[in-house]
């Protein structure tokens, strides 16, 4: 009975305080946010939408490792962290998407957003440019990179953007083509005569040829190594890298530094890939490109030096000329044929200093 009582008795209790509690005494409701104590009436802010990054890609035919393709990555990098991973360019080495006529085709028309391609494909949608490869036309590299990053360069870019829709970005190094083969050095044009020499298919480099007393030969590029081994031709013609790297200074120990071309490279890109980006964005892809063009001839002069003390290492003749003047005064007609109309623009490369 006592038991009886006392439950009734706390029942009463606990039934008075929920009574007589008051609203603004009752608990809150439950928030669906962790943390929030907004009233029910208020709206919670929107979480912060994740950035959306849009990815375009750079093709690129030299392997993992080049110079080249280092920077393309450098570049690559430079975009993604300075847009906070607005942008992101994937780069794909060894050729994947087409040969450098190919892509060249492809950025112009949209199918691809870049490439680091030679400037040789791309004189075919600006003949300008052909002026710039011409035979013993600049003094060094430094002479080069003079003309092509002042006044001249820019202005090239800009009738190449004018009149093709491609915009070039920064310029790499590719550094300088000489004449290497099996039989003997060469100091003069006259050491030239009767050899038959493996060049790039072009009617420029096949009258360069023909002016310094040898045959023009063409051939395609995997089949030169057997052809020196086989007395097929007697030389050939290409960088340091180049030599070294398809192992063509094992069967052709005479290289020649006459320098005759330097064919710089580029970043190409198109309008309209340009177009859909804000003027912040632009500028910075202009800076990594160029930035990474710095880093790129840093790259090329370390893997020139390196390919070179393989070279002397193997025991062949290097023959450094004091001067290539006769080589220049060979040639002249050519500047007369290739470079009809362009006379001032010539001029005006040969006196950059």
């Amino acid at each position: 009975m006592k038991r009886f009582a006392s439950i009734i008795l706390v029942l009463a209790l606990l039934l008075s305080v929920v009574v007589g509690c008051s609203p603004a005494e009752q608990a809150p409701p439950v928030s669906s946010s962790s943390g929030d104590t907004s009233s029910g009436d208020e709206t919670p802010a929107d979480d912060p939408k994740p950035v959306e990054t849009v990815t375009m890609r750079l093709a690129e035919v030299h392997p993992e490792g080049y110079p080249t393709t280092e920077a393309d990555r450098e570049f690559a990098r430079l975009v993604e962290e300075r847009t906070d991973g607005r942008y992101k360019i994937e780069v794909y080495p060894g050729g994947i998407l087409g040969d450098e006529k190919s892509v060249t085709e492809q950025i112009q028309f949209g199918a691809l957003e870049f490439g680091r391609l030679s400037l040789s494909p791309i004189t075919e949608f600006e003949e300008s440019l052909n002026m710039l490869m011409l035979p013993y036309l600049y003094r060094d590299k430094e002479h080069m990179f003079n003309v092509v990053d002042g006044p001249i360069g820019d202005n090239l870019l800009v009738n190449l953007e004018e009149n093709s829709g491609l915009v070039g970005l920064a310029w790499f190094d590719a550094g300088a083509r000489s004449f290497y083969n099996t039989e003997r050095e060469i100091h003069s044009p006259d050491d030239m005569k009767g050899l038959k020499i493996r060049v790039q298919e072009t009617e420029l480099m096949m009258d360069l040829i023909s002016a310094l007393g040898a045959s023009p030969v063409s051939l395609a590029y995997g089949d030169v190594y057997s052809a020196l081994q086989t007395g097929v031709i007697d030389g050939a013609e290409n960088n340091f890298p180049s030599y070294e790297s398809t192992h063509h200074y094992e069967v052709a120990k005479y290289f020649t530094l006459d320098e005759h071309t330097r064919v710089p490279e580029l970043i190409l890109t198109s309008n309209l890939v340009m177009d859909k980006l804000s003027d912040a964005d632009k500028v910075i892809f202009k800076e990594a490109a160029r930035e990474a063009a710095i880093l790129e001839r840093e790259l090329w002069a370390e893997y020139e030096k390196k390919s070179e003390e393989i070279i002397i290492e193997a025991g062949n003749i290097m023959t450094r000329l004091d001067s290539n003047a006769e080589f220049q005064e060979r040639i002249m007609p050519l500047y007369d044929k290739f470079g009809a109309g362009y006379e001032d623009l010539i001029n005006e490369i040969i006196n950059t200093k």
